[in-house]
């Protein structure tokens, strides 16, 4: 009788668990809304929407908006936070919540990107604009992670390397861009805040580029991934950078191209290699290129430029004619109006001109942006490996 008792005690027990249990997730679902964010209007004015009952102020800062620019939002009676947009125009961008003055992406977008240690949600406006960086029905090439040795930094590092559709079912060889990210990214950057890969399938499906391989490599010399540090610098500075200068440069001629050569179907010369890269790494572009002549047929500098204004122009004047005597069939270059590395791009402009050298120069609107890169990137792919 008395296990009778215990029996029912415990089911009573649970049956009042469960009830309150049940009872916090309806409490719980009453509490937390359903949050739609972004949506985008037929008008493409974009809603930013924020579930944060507890928060005193919350804005929101995007690619859109100039430096320092940010949209205020407004809390609701059930504690959450909106605001609209002006209408967008049709492109991809990024941006993030300030709640209370911390950064944070958005919890109802599955869009998320990684630049470094930076992080940012990602929505992309619809229309003409922006179909080039979108998922778009058309062949797909594929994005391997590789692990490689590198003698010249004593490192096992990583790398991204995108074959184009049809790489895996034939026995073509393909030519090789080697595209660089800028300072504070890594491997990563060129996927998933350049929309590299997409941005090919698409180039390459309405037939304006050519098939061909991009190997996206870490250019911070000092990191064996975007995982770990094993140089033991501590936090870097200017000066602590000065001390791996040329190393990556001798990294990816030396380490990179021998590893994609042997494991990859590429064509192994210079009219197959193309090297290109964004404010470091267009500095890194333009140095290995004057260290390796011949190497790389082509070369593409974004939002990049000769940042040493006291550098020694007389010796950059003989290594750029050495470069031009080797044979580059393309030398293009890219920078927005207000970059704040206009200086630098001014100085390399005017090595080119100096030393007759041969070049595309396309100067858009806008500054250091993620909006003008994967545009440069695809003006530059379809003048490549013609």
């Amino acid at each position: 009788m008395k296990f009778t008792n215990l029996k029912s005690g415990i089911l009573a027990l649970l049956l009042i668990s469960v009830g309150t249990i049940a009872q916090a997730q309806e409490m719980s679902a009453m509490q937390a809304p359903k949050v739609v964010s972004p949506e985008i209007a037929s008008d493409n004015s974009v809603t930013f929407r924020v579930f944060s009952p507890n928060a005193d102020a919350v804005t929101v800062n995007g690619s859109w908006m100039n430096n320092g620019e940010k949209l205020s939002l407004k809390k609701d009676d059930q504690g959450v936070w909106s605001a609209t947009t002006a209408p967008l125009a049709s492109t991809m961008y990024h941006y993030n919540f300030l709640i209370d003055g911390v950064a944070a992406i958005d919890p109802a977008n599955a869009q998320a990107l990684r630049d470094g240690v930076r992080y940012a949600s990602m929505l992309i406006v619809p229309g003409e604009e922006a179909e080039l960086f979108e998922l778009n029905d058309t062949p797909h090439g594929n994005i391997s992670k590789v692990w490689y040795e590198s003698p010249s930094l004593d490192m096992n590092r990583r790398m991204y390397v995108y074959t184009p559709p049809g790489y895996d079912s034939g026995n073509e060889k393909y030519p090789v861009l080697y595209l660089l990210h800028g300072a504070g990214g890594d491997e990563d950057a060129w996927s998933a805040l350049g929309r590299a890969n997409y941005i090919l399938d698409n180039l390459i499906a309405a037939g304006k580029a050519k098939p061909m391989l991009i190997v996206m490599t870490n250019g911070n010399a000092w990191q064996s991934s975007t995982l770990r540090n094993v140089a033991n610098v501590g936090e870097m500075t200017r000066e602590s950078r000065a001390k791996f200068q040329g190393q990556f440069e001798k990294s990816i001629v030396e380490d990179v191209i021998p590893y994609i050569e042997k494991n990859y179907r590429v064509k192994a010369n210079k009219e197959g290699r193309a090297l290109a890269g964004l404010s470091m790494g267009g500095a890194h572009t333009i140095t290995a290129t004057l260290q390796y002549p011949g190497t790389f047929g082509y070369i593409g500098v974004f939002s990049s430029g000769i940042f040493d204004a006291n550098a020694d122009m007389a010796e950059l004047e003989k290594k750029f004619t050495a470069l031009k005597a080797s044979g580059v069939s393309t030398y293009w270059v890219g920078c927005g109006k207000d970059d704040f590395l206009m200086s630098s791009n001014e100085r390399l402009l005017a090595i080119l001109n100096k030393t007759d050298f041969e070049h595309e120069y396309h100067e858009s609107e806008g500054g250091h942006t993620w909006a003008n890169w994967r545009d440069y990137l695809a003006i530059f792919a379809p003048k490549l490996f013609n």
